[in-house]
């Protein structure tokens, strides 16, 4: 009988021009749009109350954003480099989904592209004039400004998104949940992720991506306007910067329309190459010996210190200054955690956990230490070397113009200015488009492919709070409402630890007790000849033949089993699906499944057969094997041309196997 179980949970049909979870996608539209309303219409209250919150988290909750932060980093790292690191974030056979240039495109556009761009002058010129602690304008002051700003722009933002790039790609691609938020609590609260706490908890995901988002596209929009007073004198009024995100949303419309392919990843890639592009004339025309050498002492600096600083709450000495920095860079990166850490999960399907570990942490980081060195350190250089005050003299006044000040010390500066503009726009645009398609899956329970009109709903709804959170109190209202936003979500990023953590020890368990098992020897005379063995091994069947074989022999074989499992009391369910895949399900309430599945998968043939190579011919002369499947992926062995009862073998082998796993669970 049909059967609902956690980890095969089967979606639903839903009406083809709607599909949303609808306590999610109610509630989530529901408590945005009253922000607005409130942020528009009560703007002095609106400022009072986001002052009133800020200080209140930096007074009291500064300890539990900088303790959760450093668990994460902890915690991603001891994944990479632990026996966890070898299990995929898929199934055992499957393979990744995009080059690893088109990954790391992606993985840099949507983690922090706007960021980069307003801050990678503004920060080290700001930190230097006025660091922490410590006179401003010194030698030690550039040095303690390159250290902050690397602190604040390294391995601790992309191991926020890693945790939960990590958690919702494992449980969505590997056990069949949906790729929502909800998911990674599955081996803590079992069946409840469907009912009111997973609906809480997708909730506070997207009110975190919508709020983070804002915050990317309010800053990204007053750096446009700032462009379009430098290049064209046209005065960067909020006005100016409301019909900004209404035209470059607009456009984030269009790319949500083409979708993940054909949209975002063109556009992701646009941004890498100007991005590089950018980074070498900053590199070439400005001090590049002592770029270089910065460069080398400033990833050392940062390195060493980095436990340091993990940890420092500037406790002894007092300052406001961790809350406009430190605390602020902290809940941007969680309160963006659902949005990049969802979207790079469903970018990195098929790579191993440790793989992505290395991915996610460190070839971003090394990109962002080039970018803020280069940038910043030329910035510096231009202070201290060369005497230029007409830059901190900007950036003091408004930090949106601080990057068009900068190049215009440099060859070029109308037309590079204009090409740093137009990044900005392209990374705007696929921070609002990758958003928009994150919190459409997040409202719609999981489901990749939603009407067109629902990722269009929710990219104007992200335009919306943005406009309205710059009306009501500019870059100080969008930075209170990302740290207060990501307050609750860093609590659930905790809990996301420990499931993950569970459910990936289970699953390392289940891997020893699969090679420890004793398994009883198979009966049958199929493999009694050495020859009818040898001739298996030679042939190569067609689909045709496999496709037979599964019918007449796994299917019966299948139903047989199943028939003596059920007079032994067990619930079972045999199935034929698609592609001609077979499986059968025993069934064991609050414990883990039981899940055989047999496989038609298609190989090329050996080069010893191929006298003729082209691509059509190779696809004419592809074999297929039947190949066993468990609930954790493919067992990479075939099981064609067995008989009928060495397949209910195989079965009960592969089940004994997993009963030892769930005594080993029970002790």
């Amino acid at each position: 009988m049909e059967h609902e179980t956690g980890l095969q949970k089967r979606k639903r049909p839903a009406k083809s021009w709607i599909r949303i979870n609808p306590p999610v996608f109610i509630a989530s539209a529901v408590l945005s749009l009253f922000l607005v309303f409130y942020a528009v219409f009560f703007p002095t209250a609106a400022a009072r109350l986001f002052t009133g919150v800020n200080a209140w988290i930096i007074d009291s909750a500064g300890w539990f954003y900088i303790l959760s932060v450093a668990t994460f980093l902890i915690f991603v790292i001891f994944l990479g480099i632990s026996r966890f690191g070898l299990i995929k974030l898929g199934p055992d056979h499957s393979e990744p989904d995009y080059s690893y240039l088109s990954w790391f495109a992606m993985l840099f556009s949507a983690g922090m592209g706007i960021g980069l761009m307003f801050f990678g002058v503004a920060e080290p010129v700001m930190h230097y004039l006025s660091p922490p602690t410590g006179e401003g304008s010194t030698v030690e002051a550039a040095r303690e400004a390159m250290r902050i700003t690397l602190f604040h722009w390294g391995v601790h933002a992309w191991a926020i998104y890693a945790v939960v790039a990590i958690s919702l790609a494992y449980f969505a691609y590997r056990h069949n949940l949906p790729l929502t938020i909800r998911s990674a609590f599955y081996p803590l609260i079992g069946e409840r992720i469907h009912g009111g706490i997973g609906h809480a908890i997708d909730t506070f995901a997207v009110l975190g991506t919508i709020f983070g988002v804002a915050t990317s596209l309010g800053i990204g929009v007053t750096q446009i306007g700032a462009g379009l007073n430098y290049l064209f004198g046209i005065e960067s009024t909020v006005t100016l910067q409301v019909s900004l995100i209404a035209v470059i949303t607009a456009i984030a419309t269009l790319s949500v329309g083409l979708g993940l392919d054909t949209g975002i990843r063109r556009i992701s890639e646009l941004n890498i190459i100007l991005a590089i592009g950018l980074l070498l004339f900053v590199l070439v025309a400005g001090p590049t010996v002592f770029l270089l050498q910065t460069l080398v002492q400033n990833l050392g600096n940062y390195v060493s210190e980095l436990p340091h600083r993990t940890f420092n709450l500037y406790a002894y000495e007092p300052t406001d200054w961790i809350g406009g920095w430190t605390l602020f860079y902290w809940g941007w990166w969680i309160a963006w955690s659902p949005f990049v850490g969802m979207f790079i999960a469903r970018v990195s399907r098929g790579r191993t956990i440790r793989e992505f570990v290395m991915g996610v942490l460190f070839v971003p980081v090394g990109f962002t230490c080039m970018w803020m060195t280069f940038f910043g350190d030329t910035a510096l250089h231009m202070l201290m070397v060369e005497g230029i005050t007409d830059l901190s003299e900007g950036v003091a006044e408004d930090s949106a113009i601080a990057l068009f000040a900068f190049f215009e010390q440099l060859p070029l500066s109308g037309f590079v200015s204009l090409v740093a503009t137009l990044l900005v726009v392209t990374f705007f645009v696929t921070s609002s488009d990758s958003g928009s398609l994150v919190v459409d899956m997040l409202t719609s329970g999981g489901q990749e492919r939603s009407p067109l009109w629902q990722r269009i709903f929710w990219a104007v709804v992200e335009g919306i709070v943005a406009a309205a959170l710059l009306i009501a109190g500019g870059l100080h209202a969008l930075q209170t409402a990302t740290v207060a936003s990501a307050l609750p979500f860093s609590v659930i990023m905790l809990f996301m630890c420990l499931g993950l953590f569970r459910a990936l020890r289970v699953e390392t368990l289940k891997r020893t007790s699969l090679r420890e098992a004793w398994i009883m020897p198979k009966s049958g005379t199929a493999h009694a000849s050495w020859k009818h063995r040898l001739k298996a091994l030679i042939h190569q069947p067609g689909r045709a033949e496999v496709d037979r074989f599964l019918r007449e022999t796994v299917l019966p074989a299948l139903h047989e089993v199943s028939e003596e499992f059920a007079r032994q009391n067990l619930t079972t369910r045999v199935e034929n699906g698609t592609d001609n895949r077979m499986w059968i399900e025993v069934l064991h309430g609050d414990e883990a499944d039981f899940y055989y599945s047999v496989h038609p998968r298609a190989y090329e043939p050996p080069a010893f057969v191929l006298d003729d190579t082209r691509a059509d011919r190779l696809e004419q002369l592809k074999y297929f094997r039947a190949e066993v499947h468990l609930k954790e992926g493919g067992q990479d062995y075939d099981i064609m041309g067995l008989s009928r009862d060495e397949i209910i073998h195989d079965v009960i082998d592969q089940y004994e196997r997993h009963l030892a796993f769930l005594n080993r669970v029970r002790s």
